[in-house]
């Protein structure tokens, strides 16, 4: 579109300039008189510029690298969107990121959405099993300049660098990788570990190893007719192992790490495996769960007998608990009873000894009384005699008291602080009653 205006422009400031040195009189071309020849030659200028404007300037779209070569044979990349100065350089246009993608059969797949489409891989791992492998993965050109440039120069255009270049790099290192694993381990557990070592090998370039044969010799033992007997067999492994070069694994380069082509995203879509390994896997597994459900009433089985040995263990407890009981039920009693006689025969003791003790006490009082009694008749008084005398004397003390007649005045004196004078009276009264008592 410039360069149309760019035309028309340069031609119509010739006309102008043209038109401004001559006498024309043709109609149609008469308002050019009014524009001087500097004005012609700045049209003129200006049709040039727009002209070539496309050849000094360009417009970097995103997504994509540039590879400029100018007309001196000098060559430069612009690697970032925007308006660049191109100064008459051929441009060509690079896709920045690659994808490449295995596609299996009848799948359609929009090819301009993936730079490289691929067939499914065929894989063999040191096992023996075969396989198809998916993956998808994405590829970044060098960031740096110099070797885009050199990329650029050497693989001419982006059809040569992925199909033949990235493509068959993707294939040949997924092939190696599934040299590295087992199916069965990869199937146990292992994937993650498979996906590491394809990325690891487009990254850096394919790891150096050697293969080791490992020979087991099994013996299986049978039983034959009450003889035991075992059956031979040897088993052949195979163990891949990385080439340490100072204990850092040997790499062998390939394109993409020699040419700085960065892997941006690896993924492992599926491992298709052989239909024969995946019967003889669903065999495997139907195996191993016969095996495990056979363990498994093998464990009730035993669960089981422990289960009844428990249950008579704890019955014969029980019953040995009981019996203990009633045994030292027996015992108690007998140890009670045993004490209950001890206590009868300590209290017939204390009672024989009380009983023992109250005789002596009898016997004493006894022979005190007897002796006393003894002694009182051999004096000539009996205890009935003196009983008898004192209750005499204090009869007649009573009848000699009710006779006496007291004055009715009386007159006291002196200082004795002794009694009163009645008292005094009575005693002398009483005293000369008893003299005369005596003397009878």
């Amino acid at each position: 579109m410039l360069t149309f205006f760019g035309i028309i422009a340069l031609l119509a400031g010739i006309l102008i300039f043209i038109i401004a040195r001559i006498d024309i009189s043709i109609p149609a071309l008469a308002w050019m008189k009014k524009f001087k020849r500097t004005q012609g030659l700045i049209i003129m200028l200006l049709g040039i510029v727009l002209m070539l404007m496309n050849s000094l300037f360009f417009f970097a779209d995103r997504g994509f690298n540039y590879l400029l070569v100018y007309p001196t044979g000098q060559m430069s990349a612009v690697m970032e969107q925007g308006i660049k100065w191109r100064g008459f350089a051929k441009i060509d246009k690079w896709e920045k990121y690659i994808d490449v993608k295995v596609v299996g059969q009848n799948i359609e797949i929009d090819e301009s959405e993936v730079s490289g489409v691929m067939k499914p891989i065929p894989l063999r791992f040191i096992d023996q099993v075969t396989a198809a492998g998916y993956v998808s993965t994405r590829f970044e050109l060098p960031r740096d300049e110099e070797s885009f440039i050199s990329l650029a120069v050497k693989f001419r255009t982006m059809s040569n660098l992925v199909n033949n270049t990235i493509v068959p790099t993707v294939k040949e290192q997924l092939i190696n990788t599934a040299y590295m694993f087992a199916a069965q381990d990869y199937i146990s557990g292992e994937a993650q570990s498979f996906r590491q070592a394809f990325e690891e090998q487009l990254k850096g370039g394919a790891y150096a190893v050697e293969k080791i044969e490992k020979r087991d010799t099994v013996f299986t033992a049978i039983k034959q007719d009450e003889t035991d007997r075992g059956i031979k067999e040897i088993k052949t492994s195979y163990e891949v192992k990385k080439i340490l070069d100072n204990g850092i694994p040997k790499r062998i380069q390939h394109e993409l790490s020699e040419n700085n082509i960065i892997v941006s995203q690896v993924i492992v879509d599926n491992i298709e495996l052989e239909a024969t390994f995946k019967q003889r896997l669903e065999a495997q597994r139907d195996e191993s769960a016969k095996r495990q459900l056979e363990q498994q009433k093998v464990e009730t089985a035993k669960d089981a007998q422990q289960r009844i040995i428990a249950e008579g263990e704890r019955d014969k407890a029980a019953e040995r608990v009981a019996q203990e009981k009633e045994q030292v039920k027996a015992l108690i009693a007998i140890e009670t009873k045993l004490k209950q006689e001890e206590t009868n025969k300590k209290l017939a003791a204390i009672a024989l000894e009380t009983e023992r003790l109250n005789a002596q006490r009898k016997k004493v009082q006894a022979d005190a009384d007897a002796y006393e009694i003894a002694k009182k008749v051999t004096a000539g008084i009996t205890p009935e005699v003196k009983l008898k005398m004192e209750l005499d004397r204090d009869v007649k003390v009573a009848a000699e008291i009710a006779k006496i007649k007291f004055p009715e005045t009386m007159i006291m004196g002196g200082d004795d602080k002794s009694g009163t004078p009645l008292e005094s009276l009575i005693g002398a009264a009483m005293a000369k009653q008893l003299q005369t008592s005596k003397g009878n």
